[in-house]
């Protein structure tokens, strides 16, 4: 298999099975971490989540729309060793347009069904991020760094 169609596939799987991620702002010279639930969609070119608008997440978006989401995986392998992977999602906050809003919705929904109440509130807030590269940890000297052009190149 090759070094990008395995890229490609690892990718697609940790979204298979991670439904929650990090998400990193930056607002006032101060970083900030939150917990978020995720949704990729377009394969894995672009990111769902919800916030609401009165938070220093939504605040710092606002500010400055360069994120970094990072996803860890841990695998218990055959011999039972625990294997832990990250990947993380380096892009740009887009405004999700009203045409789209009701697709996002259902899609951001359908795999978060727990968060109904919440995407339901007026003060809730659909966020899309566009993802312009990757980065794959899966050992402290095994770091890769993929950018969706390269994981566009060709298809699984």
């Amino acid at each position: 298999m090759s070094s990008l169609i395995r890229i490609k596939t690892y990718i697609e799987d940790i979204f298979k099975i991670r439904r929650f991620a990090v998400l990193a702002t930056e607002g006032d010279g101060q970083p900030h971490a939150s917990l978020i639930a995720v949704t990729p969609m377009e394969g894995f070119r672009k990111l769902i989540f919800a916030t609401y608008r009165n938070t220093r997440k939504y605040r710092n978006l606002a500010h400055n729309g360069k994120v970094a989401v990072l996803i860890e995986s841990i695998n218990i392998n055959r011999s039972g060793r625990q294997e832990s992977f990250v990947l993380t999602a380096f892009g740009q906050v887009e405004e999700i347009e009203r045409i789209e809003k009701n697709i996002v919705f259902k899609a951001h929904l359908e795999r978060h069904p727990e968060l109904s109440s919440f995407m339901k509130s007026e003060d809730c807030s659909l966020v899309r991020i566009k993802v312009d590269t990757y980065q794959v940890v899966r050992g402290i000297d095994d770091v890769e760094w993929w950018t969706i052009d390269d994981l566009d190149a060709s298809s699984i």
